[in-house]
């Protein structure tokens, strides 16, 4: 089910340009979570991250550009996405295929030390909040003490009229940043679905989802995530950077 290193390069590539539709000062965003985990990682030799959600490997290739003494492992349950990545991202990051929130997912892992950071973008907001309590404990328990999980989101705001203003004032600048793109996340798919060598991958997909149904946006704010993060164990939780709805929290474990 592999694929050639041109198709993947070519899919990446529309992926990373389709997205700019959708994530708020995307490039941004990921520099502000690159900058958090230097930042945590600071005198350490081989720092230890966990990419969630990894998707294609944009995160991970990022800060693999940013800290290649680092050791990075992306997860996700994406088969078409997971190799996209292993293909186009090869030496980025140890890629595993789990279902994060599940039962015995981080066991999949195969860490053998604990973590220095964990890193999310738009990967957790399908998350029940019973299920994202549950990772979030998780994470807590393979983090070091000073260790961070930095997740950037869409996270709408508590109050509705608050949240409708962030959302369009987001997708506003979204539009202005990203009008050049050709095609969104449904005709991506949609494209792909055309694409030989993704086929036997595309199948996979469709029986794994029909299987375990992804959930929806869960449009949990960020005061609730604040909340969680501290009942599942993190010290600290703090926004550290924000445009419209789109926002960059760090949660860091206490030190012992």
């Amino acid at each position: 089910m592999g694929v050639s290193m041109a198709t993947a390069r070519t899919w990446v590539e529309r992926w990373e340009r389709q997205q700019e539709l959708y994530a708020v000062d995307r490039e941004e965003r990921f520099t502000v979570i690159a900058d958090v985990v230097e930042h945590t990682v600071a005198g350490r030799t081989s720092p230890l991250l966990l990419d969630l959600g990894c998707g294609p490997g944009s995160l991970a290739a990022r800060l693999a550009a940013r800290l290649p003494r680092a050791e990075i492992v992306a997860a996700d349950m994406d088969p078409v996405l997971l190799e996209l990545a292993r293909t186009h991202h090869a030496d980025a990051a140890r890629y595993v295929d789990t279902v994060i929130g599940a039962d015995g997912w981080t066991h999949t892992l195969g860490l053998d030390r604990p973590l220095d950071a964990a890193v999310s973008t738009t990967a957790l907001h399908y998350l029940s909040e019973p299920v994202l309590l549950r990772t979030y404990r998780s994470l807590a328990s393979l983090l070091r003490p000073g260790g961070v999980l930095v997740n950037g989101d869409h996270f709408p705001a508590e109050a509705a009229p608050c949240s409708d203003l962030t959302a369009h004032v987001g997708r506003r600048r979204s539009e202005r940043m990203g009008g050049h793109a050709q095609e969104d996340w449904r005709s991506w798919w949609d494209a792909a679905a055309r694409e030989p060598e993704l086929a036997d991958l595309l199948d996979e997909r469709r029986q794994r989802y029909a299987r375990c149904p992804g959930g929806g946006d869960e449009q949990v704010p960020v005061s609730r995530h604040s909340a969680l993060l501290r009942t599942a164990g993190f010290a600290y939780v703090a926004p550290v950077w924000q445009f419209g709805d789109s926002t960059v929290l760090v949660a860091v474990m206490g030190d012992e």
